[in-house]
């Protein structure tokens, strides 16, 4: 065995020691089988035999107080006992021999069934069919009579009988829950031994890891620790199982690779460093760029805003003071113009309040949902009109700034009320579950909905669906709510999924500690 391998030793060892725990395992498996069986016998079968008989011992006396009820008073309703007794017995009776089937056959509780069926058969045609019939023609005097002239020694018989059933089965459950102990007994010495086999087996292993591996392991990995500090002329060998000498040698193999290639990792480190270099000052550009684009927004429509009013000012003095005092066409085109001013002074608004998002900020508080969904609905009750619906469910604390979080869903909601159907009462719905780290929002409505190829182009800048004649508006809405999403560290989407109108995902960063509500609040405006 000295020139055996550590694979082989290991392997040798595991297949003696599965041998003797398989041999374990089939002797177990046996006595459980066993075990099982018996227990099966005291629950599933001798327990619900004896607690059928006592309910058939119960339905015997049921019958009997019947008939006792009926001869004293003649009345049907006293009879109603025996009656029910009566079937409580049969149905009792077939419950245990179905019971019987399912098991081993017990032919002396099956003996002891049959003549408590017998003995209660022969009580009901000699005593209480008697009496049934007497009442029937003659009236309770009659019945009272043969209850008095009348013995109890079919009765007595019938008890005697059921009691004699049950001990029978008494016997049965007893015998079956001694044979269960015993297994049980069995089952215990089979792990014991099992145990023991396991523990040897153990030690063995440690042993033979401990002299062929561990050790050996030790030495090697010390000459590994010298050439990493710097020592790469070191010879790495191994003594051991053939395996760690074959693994010595390749180490060895390896330290020679590595101080070949160690110059190359180095200047390769060198570029690696200079085009970091490079990345680092481009997004430093990117980021300066975006700065700078920002910059010029915010200034070009500040600065166009007095021109632009003097415009639209003169214009709107012009369409007050000459209207209809010129031709038609003069006054169409004076309209134009103002129309014109009027749209460019929404569109330079809107640009206003979109490259101011992050740029002036109060910082970051605790913002209840729910108390923003309400100055929402407030805020568009006069655009929803008195058919419209704004619900939503109990909704969490984010952190952000409330007055982006309400502009947010002003925009939102606003479109869903704007893009109604006709003749559809618009329906708003705004929920939110936990994920992860994040609070995922949903703003759903029953609308005209979006088509999935428009998903990416309703969140850019300026973008329409609908023409100005159809819908009103400049077409920067959903992107102030991408920027205010995207500001709060989250990220908003287009749900691809829905059957009817539009559902919007955007999630927030989740609050610790503010556990998901469950509840649904519904407010109808």
């Amino acid at each position: 065995m000295s020139g055996w391998t550590m694979r082989r030793r290991v392997l040798a060892l595991c297949v003696t020691v599965g041998v003797l725990l398989a041999a374990l395992g089939v002797f177990a498996a046996f006595t459980a089988t066993s075990s099982n069986g018996q227990l099966d016998d005291v629950v599933n079968r001798a327990s619900p035999m004896r607690a059928a008989g006592e309910r058939i011992n119960t339905a015997v006396v049921d019958q009997e107080t019947g008939i006792r009820g009926y001869a004293i008073t003649g009345r049907d309703t006293t009879l109603q006992p025996y009656r029910d007794g009566l079937a409580a017995e049969r149905a009792e009776a077939a419950e245990i021999q179905k019971l019987l089937r399912s098991g081993p056959r017990d032919n002396r509780i099956r003996a002891d069934l049959a003549e408590v069926e017998r003995l209660s058969d022969a009580w009901r045609s000699a005593v209480a069919q008697p009496i049934l019939d007497a009442v029937t023609a003659e009236g309770p005097d009659a019945g009272r009579a043969l209850v008095d002239a009348g013995s109890t020694t079919e009765f007595n018989a019938v008890r005697a009988a059921i009691e004699q059933m049950q001990s029978d089965i008494g016997v049965l459950r007893n015998r079956s829950a001694s044979a269960a102990k015993d297994a049980s007994k069995r089952m215990v010495a089979i792990q014991i031994a099992a145990a023991a086999i396991i523990i040897i087996a153990g030690a063995a292993l440690m042993l033979l890891l401990d002299r062929l591996v561990t050790r050996p392991v030790t030495e090697l990995a010390a000459q590994v620790r010298d050439v990493a500090d710097g020592d790469y002329d070191r010879h790495i060998e191994s003594t051991g199982s053939p395996e760690l000498r074959e693994l010595a040698g390749d180490v060895d193999g390896m330290r020679k690779q590595i101080a070949a290639e160690l110059a190359e990792v180095r200047e390769a480190r060198r570029q690696i460093e200079w085009v970091n270099e490079q990345l680092k000052a481009q997004a430093d550009e990117l980021t300066r760029s975006n700065r700078d684009l920002e910059q010029f927004a915010y200034v070009a429509s500040h600065d166009l805003q007095e021109p632009l009013r003097k415009v639209a000012s003169f214009c709107q003095l012009l369409q007050r003071r000459y209207a209809g005092q010129i031709d038609e066409r003069a006054d169409q085109y004076i309209a134009f113009a103002v129309d014109g001013a009027q749209r460019m002074q929404r569109l330079i608004n809107d640009l206003l309040a979109f490259s101011r998002i992050g740029r002036l900020t109060a910082g970051f508080t605790d913002v209840d949902l729910n108390r923003v969904l309400t100055e929402v609905k407030s805020q568009l009750e006069a655009r929803a009109g008195d058919d419209a619906r704004i619900e939503w469910a109990d909704l969490p604390t984010v952190e952000g700034e409330e007055p982006l979080l309400t502009t947010l869903f002003v925009n939102l909601i606003g479109n869903s009320l704007k893009f109604r159907r006709p003749g559809v009462p618009p329906v708003v719905t705004v929920s939110a579950a936990q994920e992860g780290e994040e609070w995922r929002i949903n703003v759903r409505d029953n609308g005209i909905g979006i088509e999935p190829e428009f998903a990416d182009k309703v969140f850019v800048i300026f973008q329409r669906l609908h023409g100005r004649d159809a819908y009103e508006g400049t077409g920067i809405g959903l992107a102030i709510v991408k920027k205010i999403v995207e500001y709060h560290g989250g990220r908003i989407w287009l749900d691809l999924d829905a059957t009817e109108g539009t559902s919007i995902w955007f999630t927030l960063p989740l609050l610790a500690g503010i556990p998901v509500q469950e509840k649904v609040k519904e407010v109808t405006s």
